[in-house]
């Protein structure tokens, strides 16, 4: 069952993030909002549209997800990888896994590597976006 969804769902997610699916959608919405005086702008009229893009909402988030989910474990392998073989720490391998105390303790220590100029720029770089980041998570 989930084999069959992982392959439903990646095809779909194919399909639907496409330039077709996309005019298609538009060349939909245009043709029902064309139909509008035909129809005399009734409620039956509008529950199409609404049904129909609520269904199709309901249904996308699932797909989303899964896709999501796949992808970012697929990403978290890879970079693991790259920790096994290369020079990189192998304490950060699985670190999505820890602890928000844990991560914050990691990013003081990122903090006190900044303030003692022992950063790499590229590393101090990459902490500024992870700082700004967690403050827009703070502030939600």
């Amino acid at each position: 069952m989930k084999n069959i969804f992982r392959k439903i769902a990646a095809r779909v997610s194919i399909i639907t993030g496409s330039a077709t699916a996309f005019l298609a959608a538009i060349l939909l919405v245009t043709i029902w909002a064309s139909t509008g005086p035909l129809f005399n702008y009734s409620n039956t009229w509008q529950l199409i549209i609404n049904t129909g893009t609520t269904i199709g909402t309901f249904l996308m988030v699932f797909l989303i997800q899964n896709t999501q989910n796949r992808e970012g474990k697929a990403m978290q392998l890879k970079l693991d990888e790259l920790l096994r073989a290369g020079r990189g720490r192998d304490s950060f391998i699985d670190i999505e896994d820890i602890s928000d105390e844990e991560l914050s303790w990691l990013d003081s220590e990122f903090k006190k590597m900044h303030e003692t100029g022992s950063m790499h720029p590229t590393v101090h770089k990459l902490h500024q976006k992870i700082v700004k980041a967690h403050q827009i998570r703070k502030s939600k």
